[in-house]
């Protein structure tokens, strides 16, 4: 349980990391770049975060990133795509390519993914993609291995992961609105902390929901 001292703390510390994060960034520069390249900008940039998701980068960089340069929503829909193809590229490769691998470096947690995907199904995907139980690169490898089918998990992942990719975007938002000394800084920072703190209840709430559904 979450307590709100430690939500307000976490919250807090997120939206500091970001500021520095956005603010290290040469954000004339970029956004220039970004501007002539385009729709093509936005394809590089889909592509980028979906290799990074298939080689274990962290994706939290780049949604902060992608909401800097493209805005809350459209960076939040980008960063949330490109993750959701790498996660289906990781599960494939898992699948067909590197079953072996993949079970010895996910030991751990191939079990409790096979039974829970073989009592639930999709909703257990739901489930761990919401209330993060397992590393979320190792789980895009870890649920190849399970007998889930494949546009289930590719619809379920979009979803489920749309809510903290928004909110992240939001927040780089927010930190290249306050490094540029935008006026609207105030309200970008109470929406990326708003949708920042639904993100750390919404495990809660799925938690207690799917204990009292079984």
């Amino acid at each position: 349980m979450i307590k709100r001292g430690t939500a307000i703390l976490l919250l807090l510390t997120a939206a500091l990391l970001a500021f520095r994060y956005i603010r290290a960034l040469d954000l004339t520069e970029l956004t220039a770049q970004v501007s002539a390249w385009g729709e093509l900008g936005m394809v590089l940039f889909v592509g980028l975060y979906a290799v990074a998701t298939v080689l274990f980068l962290p994706g939290s960089l780049l949604t902060l990133a992608g909401g800097a340069l493209f805005g809350p929503w459209l960076g939040g829909l980008l960063s949330v795509l490109g993750a959701t193809i790498g996660a289906g590229v990781s599960f494939l490769i898992a699948r067909h390519l590197a079953r072996e691998w993949v079970e010895r470096r996910a030991s751990g947690m191939i079990a409790r993914l096979l039974a829970g995907v073989e009592a639930e199904g999709w909703l257990f995907v739901a489930f761990v993609r919401l209330v993060p139980l397992f590393p979320f690169n190792l789980l895009n490898y870890g649920c190849g291995l399970t007998h889930i089918r494949f546009d289930h998990y590719m619809v379920t992942s979009l979803l489920c992961m749309a809510p903290g990719g928004v909110a992240y975007a939001w927040l780089g938002h927010a930190g290249r609105e306050a490094a540029t000394g935008s006026t609207d800084a105030v309200r970008a920072g109470l929406w990326a902390l708003g949708l920042l703190a639904v993100v750390l209840i919404l495990p809660r709430w799925i938690k207690k929901i799917r204990k009292e559904a079984i």
